[in-house]
């Protein structure tokens, strides 16, 4: 990247003494130029103070930027459009890419410029800065105003803007415009569907494209992996890696972070490796990257050592490592890292927030939580978001303090969201108060009326009391609402190879072994005094089935696959849902009968299960 900036600003910068502003990294290297060019009268000619002006604000640093603002104000020729088009381009990738627009509205305003297409496509960058449809929309009309909508490089640009405002329909309308797409243009596009969600369409203009840089090929990843397919987003990579595409910084944060959802910590460990081998140099992103990727992957130690080992951390650093050791367990030693962050003179914002609160849950800190909760805007200036408040709710929940739980959500600035009602039924289920268990699904049905979760746990909740007919009710309300429990969905990774479990799916190649390990594995527990927590079965399945049903769950499935697959490391399990209590129960003995360690990060958080005990304390 850095070498294509100075090739731009080389082709710019042709004067022998503007020259040297390439290689100016500092205010004080540039007016000594300047002074230079001053002296010797340089600058009177409108060519070179625009290719000087141009020069310095492309530099793309604020404090250059404003200094290059400043002598385009002092001149006193008139600008050319090569000046102001340039002014344009640094705004527009700059943190006030508003200020474009002045030098546009200069531009409209001359008796003797125009704008031309260098003009649409760094005004439509602004626009996708900026996010506002309007506004892009008006630049749209002044580009078929002033005639080039047919430009190549616009017409790439109007597909950038309208994928970056959420505009999928007005991208496939720009494209269908371009005559020969290249490229540039192509890729635009790929992206544009990756982004806006219509993957399966940009992987047929991705196949079709007869050559793809790894532009494209970040872009199918991505798209992959942000519409919660990392499998595929996996996939692609591998074939990323047979085609010979050279990785860059960007494919490896992409393929960690479907790593991530996955749980593949072995493919997270290869990409940490080639990070190492070729020398790849750990940027703040990257190794924020890794810190997420190991701490969601179970591996909280090496997240750490990563975490220390980087020579820079930014605030998103800190707030992953503070969440990793939040959702690993370790509540007390995410809020002593909160407190060394502070030391360290790092400001805190609203993701850190997250990461404390979690912190504080995990661990039953009740004023703790609230303390922070409170300092949020009392000490930074930080508005509380839907999700801080939804995290109190689970502080006061876990504690057990669910009428204090209520009144917090009752005390709410805005309507409260299904996050937090949600949080006070799980709440109610572990306290087994149905009273206000009922309360918080009518709130959250309000909201969403085919929640399967919240109709499942209130069930629970009166199966715990054997209110049979209530439980009936439920689920004749669910059937009359088209509502369906979500299946329950497990993963598991096995020498680099991610494998699917399905509840009620028998066609993995190794079902066979996989059921033999299944029936030891009952027969174990029941020497060991297991009895299955049938309860909440009845809720979905006829009484003869309840047992056979819970032994198929997806979770015991993958366990019992890692347990005839891996040997002397940690069986490490994804699921898509919470973990039943059964089969937290189950995962437990297992760790003991078995002497191995499982790792179950459920929908919620993780559960280390290790000498037939579990780090959320049987609160989860």
């Amino acid at each position: 990247m850095q070498q294509i900036k100075m090739k731009g600003l080389k082709r710019i910068a042709k004067h022998p003494t503007i020259s040297l502003l390439i290689s100016c990294t500092t205010l004080k290297e540039v007016k000594q130029i300047h002074a230079q060019l001053v002296v010797k009268g340089t600058l009177k000619n409108p060519h070179f103070h625009g290719q000087f002006v141009a020069t310095i604000a492309l530099h793309n640093t604020t404090n250059l930027l404003q200094y290059a603002n400043k002598i385009f104000h002092s001149q006193q020729t008139h600008p050319t459009l090569f000046t102001l088009n340039s002014m344009i381009r640094a705004y527009s990738k700059s943190s006030t890419p508003s200020k474009s627009f002045h030098f546009y509205t200069y531009i409209l305003h001359s008796n003797t410029l125009s704008p031309d297409n260098y003009t649409f496509t760094f005004l439509v960058r602004t626009c996708a800065q900026l996010h506002l449809h309007v506004t892009g929309l008006c630049v749209h009309a002044a580009v078929i105003k002033h005639g080039f909508e047919h430009d190549p490089h616009v017409q790439t640009g109007l597909v950038f803007m309208y994928a970056e405002l959420g505009c999928l329909s007005s991208c496939y309308g720009v494209f269908e415009g371009v005559t020969e797409p290249d490229l540039v243009s192509q890729t635009a596009m790929l992206h544009a569907c990756a982004k806006c969600g219509d993957v399966d369409f940009a992987r047929k203009l991705f196949d079709e494209m007869p050559e793809r840089d790894y532009v494209a090929w970040n872009a199918m990843i991505a798209g992959y992996a942000q519409s919660g397919r990392p499998r595929e987003a996996l996939d692609m990579f591998r074939l990323m890696q047979l085609e010979g595409v050279k990785l860059n910084e960007v494919s490896m944060v992409l393929v960690l972070f479907a790593c991530t959802q996955l749980g593949a910590l072995d493919q997270g460990r290869w990409v940490h490796a080639y990070v190492g081998r070729y020398k790849v140099g750990m940027t703040v992103t990257l190794g924020t990257a890794l810190v997420d990727m190991y701490a969601k992957c179970g591996n909280i130690d090496k997240a750490m050592e990563v975490f220390w080992g980087m020579k820079e951390r930014n605030v998103y650093t800190w707030s992953s490592a503070i969440g990793g050791l939040a959702m690993n367990g370790l509540g007390e030693e995410s809020l002593d890292l909160f407190y060394t962050m502070k030391r360290e003179g790092v400001q805190p914002n609203g993701v850190t927030f997250i990461s404390v609160l979690k912190g504080c849950s995990v661990v039953g800190m009740v004023e703790e939580g609230r303390k922070h909760f409170d300092a949020m805007r009392s000490v930074y200036g930080i508005d509380p978001q839907l999700e801080h408040y939804g995290l109190m709710v689970d502080i006061y929940g876990r504690a057990g303090r669910v009428e204090e739980a209520l009144n917090f959500i009752n005390s709410m600035p805005m309507k409260p969201h299904v996050g937090a009602w949600s949080a006070l039924l799980h709440a109610c289920r572990v306290c087994k108060n149905k009273e206000l268990g009922e309360l918080a699904l009518k709130k959250i049905v309000e909201q969403e009326d085919k929640n399967d979760g919240a109709y499942v746990l209130l069930s629970n909740i009166h199966a715990e009391y054997k209110n049979w007919e209530r439980v009936s009710s439920l689920r004749q309300t669910m059937k009359a609402k088209g509502v369906r429990k979500l299946p329950g969905c497990s993963v598991i990774e096995v020498d680099g190879e991610v494998h699917e479990f399905i509840v009620g799916d028998k066609s993995h190649p190794r079902y066979g072994e996989i059921e033999l390990k299944l029936e030891e594995i009952s027969r174990c527990l029941r020497l060991a005094g297991y009895v299955a927590d049938t309860n909440p079965v009845l809720f979905d399945i006829e009484e003869e089935e309840k047992e056979d049903a819970l032994s198929k769950h997806s979770e015991k499935i993958a366990i019992a696959f890692g347990l005839i697959s891996l040997k002397g490391v940690p069986v490490r399990v994804v699921m898509n849902l919470r973990i039943c209590w059964d089969c937290h129960n189950v995962a437990k003995m297992i760790s003991k009968i078995y002497n191995r360690e499982i790792i179950v990060r459920d929908r919620n958080r993780f559960h280390h299960f290790k000498h037939g005990e579990c780090s959320c304390k049987d609160y989860w």
